[in-house]
C-alpha cells in the first residue's frame, strides 16, 4: 500500500516557504535523497510543520525507476506564446514546501537549509502566506474550482502514491491590474470579484477559459500570495496525478490552442519548475538500496 505525502492536502496554513535547491558538484543522487528523507524525519506532526518533498523527474526516475511516474519530465524548455509572452524555464533538482505557523516555517527552513548544505544550495527561496483567508493579491478568490477533499486524494495522487506539482513565481502588475474597474477585472479574470461566481457570458481570453478544467484536465491548487507592497505576487502551486493537465493550461495560457490569457497582461511569470513528489514510503524505502547516478 502506498503511503503518499500528506502535506499536499494540508490546509489552513498560514506561512509557507517555497525552497528549491541544485545538487553540489560531484553529489550523487542517492546522497540526496538520503539527506532530504532525514530532513523530512525531523519535521514530524508534531513539529507543527507541513512538509513536502519533491525532486526533479528526471533525476527521480534515475534513482527510482520502479517508483517513478511514466512521462514526466523537467521543466526543460520555456513555454512561448504565438505573440512571444514566455514562461521561463527554471528547473532545479529539489524542492521543499513547508506550510505552518510563520515563527515555526522560519525555524523549519533554517534547518532544513543546514541539514541540506553538504549535498545542495538554495537557488530559490519564496516566502508565501494567506490573505484574507483564501484570496491572491488580485483580490480574488484563488482555487474556486478546487476538487473537495473527498474526491482531491484521487485527482492529486497517482496509484503508487506519486503526485506532479507544478511550481511557478508570478509577479503582479499591480498598478496597472488596480487601474481597471471592478468589472473590467471580472471580465480578464471570468469571476466575480466578491463571491467568485463564474461569468455566465465570460470572454475568451478570461482566465477562468483559459483554465477550463473540464477542457484541461481537473488539479488542485495550493497557491499562496507572496513578496511586500512594493514587489508581490502568486506563487503557483498545482498537483495532478499526472503532468499533461498542468502542461495543457499553461500553453493555454500562453495562447498556443486559442487566445492569450488577459491575466497573463497583468502577471510576469519569473520561474517554472516541474516535481515529482513520491509517496513517502518510496522516500524511505529507495533510501536505503544502491542508486544510479544522474
Amino acid at each position: 500500500m502506498a503511503y503518499p505525502q500528506t502535506g499536499i492536502l494540508a490546509l489552513g496554513t498560514l506561512s509557507h516557504a517555497y525552497l528549491e535547491f541544485d545538487r553540489r558538484d560531484g553529489v550523487d543522487v542517492a546522497a540526496l535523497v538520503a539527506a532530504a528523507r532525514q530532513v523530512a524525519a525531523v519535521h514530524a506532526t508534531v513539529t507543527g510543520v507541513n512538509l513536502v518533498v519533491g525532486f526533479r523527474p528526471e533525476l527521480w526516475a534515475a534513482h527510482a525507476p520502479s517508483a517513478a511516474p511514466d512521462g514526466v519530465t523537467g521543466f526543460a524548455e520555456p513555454v512561448v506564446g504565438p505573440d512571444g509572452f514566455t514562461m521561463p524555464a527554471t528547473q532545479h533538482d529539489l524542492v521543499l514546501w513547508l506550510g505552518g505557523a510563520h515563527d515555526l516555517v522560519f525555524d523549519a527552513v533554517t534547518e532544513a537549509t543546514a541539514g541540506l548544505a553538504a549535498v545542495a544550495v538554495v537557488v530559490e527561496e519564496t516566502i508565501g502566506w494567506s490573505y484574507h483567508r483564501d484570496r491572491d493579491l488580485t483580490g480574488f478568490v484563488d482555487g474556486t474550482e478546487n476538487p473537495t477533499l473527498v474526491e482531491a486524494p484521487g485527482l492529486v495522487y497517482a496509484p503508487d502514491g506519486a503526485s506532479v506539482l507544478l511550481l511557478q513565481k508570478w509577479e503582479h502588475d499591480t498598478p496597472a491590474w488596480m487601474a481597471l474597474d471592478t468589472a473590467a477585472q471580472e471580465q480578464a479574470m471570468g469571476r466575480t470579484k466578491p463571491d467568485s461566481v463564474e461569468l455566465d457570458d465570460k470572454p475568451a481570453t478570461s482566465h477562468v477559459a483559459r483554465t477550463d478544467q473540464d477542457t484541461y484536465g481537473h488539479i488542485f491548487r495550493r497557491n499562496t500570495p507572496y513578496g511586500t507592497p512594493a514587489s508581490h505576487g502568486t506563487m503557483f502551486v498545482g498537483f495532478c496525478a499526472e503532468q499533461r493537465p498542468l502542461a495543457a493550461m499553461l500553453e493555454s495560457m500562453a495562447g498556443m490552442d486559442g487566445p492569450r490569457d488577459e491575466l497573463t497582461r497583468y502577471t510576469v511569470p519569473l520561474t517554472g519548475a516541474y516535481y515529482v513528489i513520491p509517496a513517502a514510503d518510496a522516500v524511505t524505502a529507495l533510501t536505503k538500496s544502491p542508486s544510479a547516478g544522474f
